[in-house]
């Protein structure tokens, strides 16, 4: 018989060998092993209690949206002048989302016994991405907490937008495509057979477009076991070479020279780290460690590489308008405005109007992205049922022929 021991979080505050007072939270099976493993540790616990696990049913990801709206919530409560403990538990207490209030309740927690709101987000480094506690934590140093919080939902609700405008100009090209896979399975799988016992009477080989036409029909009816499991391996295959740095690069590279689709996602990387890099600049982040933040959540082999020549050239007394320039991410004119703005010393705030400036590229390149996608797919839609038709067709005239 096996026993699982479900481990549960003990907030504890104990003393160490030299009385320092310390803090933290401690997994374990029950309280009385948390004390145990406290004192293997050499530290006295004065405090022990249970952490509430509302948050554990939810899943770590916060609705985007809804953070955004959180912070917004926050900087309004404090411009109104309630303080922040008693804003994180209003909003620790709603009923609208119960994800969100968890876990800003156990934020609320945690500022109580003497955290900054910064440090108790760093602790939570799966929900509050590192530019968000940056961000945070340079509100708090230089006492504009209210102003970065809302600035803060400004970004997210962009990037939230910006999302939505490229997920649902996909929509229909996925689903245009699904319907298109699907037709072609049912006429390889239900149609193509029914044609194999009329061409056995032939004599000779049949031709190279019948016979590949057979061929995907039996990898899509007979051997569809196998046929699944090779394209299992693939996917995994793939996905373990795209671990290597070097082969992740190389994808990167040529996923950029795309026809359209290549723009589109050098220019969705420009307007992510235009918008993240000004908002960090424009609310007191240190430069270095701004692009360090915004390399992390570039989400871009290439653009993480320009970031990286853009730091060498800062830490050297440089610009950052040259590196980002030769990465090929950037337009002309792009380029050209952050340069101005590192010599007019206000790179934070034109960053952020960059951004705005890319966003509304984006909409006329998905614009045209989508137009052309649509008659392509139909295209090529119309070109595999042909050549299946020709595949067929072409046996039977032989067949009548002969007769």
């Amino acid at each position: 018989m096996i026993t699982l021991y479900v481990l549960g979080q003990f907030r504890y505050i104990a003393f160490d060998s030299t009385g320092k007072r310390i803090k933290g939270v401690h997994e374990s099976a029950s309280e009385r092993s948390a004390a145990q493993d406290l004192q293997k540790q050499g530290l006295t616990p004065v405090e022990l209690s249970e952490r509430a696990k509302r948050a554990n049913a939810f899943g770590k990801r916060l609705p985007i949206r809804r953070l955004a709206m959180t912070y917004q919530q926050l900087s309004d409560l404090q411009r109104a002048g309630v303080p922040l403990l008693r804003a994180l538990r209003i909003v620790g207490n709603q009923k609208a989302n119960l994800k969100v209030a968890s876990v800003f309740s156990d934020l609320a927690d945690e500022v109580a016994e003497g955290d900054e709101l910064s440090q108790a987000m760093a602790k939570r480094d799966e929900i509050f991405p590192a530019a968000q506690v940056a961000l945070i934590r340079a509100g708090e140093k230089a006492g504009i907490l209210e102003s970065v919080l809302s600035r803060l939902s400004s970004m997210l609700l962009a990037q939230a937008e910006l999302r939505s405008k490229v997920i649902g100009s996909l929509i229909y090209p996925a689903v245009l495509m699904t319907f298109g896979v699907l037709i072609l399975v049912v006429v390889f799988t239900a149609f193509v057979p029914r044609f194999r016992p009329l061409f056995a009477r032939l004599e000779g080989d049949l031709p190279a477009l019948t016979t590949l036409t057979f061929a995907i029909s039996d990898l899509l009816g007979k051997y569809i076991g196998v046929t699944l499991l090779v394209a299992m391996a693939a996917v995994v295959g793939y996905y373990a070479l795209r671990r290597r740095p070097d082969i992740r690069e190389t994808i990167a590279v040529y996923q950029l020279r795309i026809p359209v689709f290549g723009k589109l996602s050098k220019t969705l990387a420009a307007a992510r780290f235009c918008r993240l890099l000004g908002t960090l600049l424009d609310n007191g982040v240190p430069m270095i460690s701004a692009m360090q933040i915004a390399k992390q959540a570039s989400g871009h082999v290439v653009m993480a590489r320009a970031i990286d020549a853009a730091v060498e050239s800062v830490r050297g007394g440089g610009s950052i308008a040259e590196p980002l320039g030769v990465s090929g991410l950037f337009e002309s004119d792009v380029v050209e405005m952050i340069s101005v703005a590192e010599a007019a010393n206000n790179l934070g705030e034109v960053l952020v109007t960059i951004a705005d400036t890319i966003d509304r590229r984006v909409d006329r390149l998905l614009t045209t992205a989508v137009r052309l996608v649509e008659p392509l797919l139909l295209v090529v839609i119309a070109v595999a049922v042909v050549l299946v038709a020709a595949a067929l067709l072409l046996p039977m005239a032989d067949l009548s022929s002969s007769l």
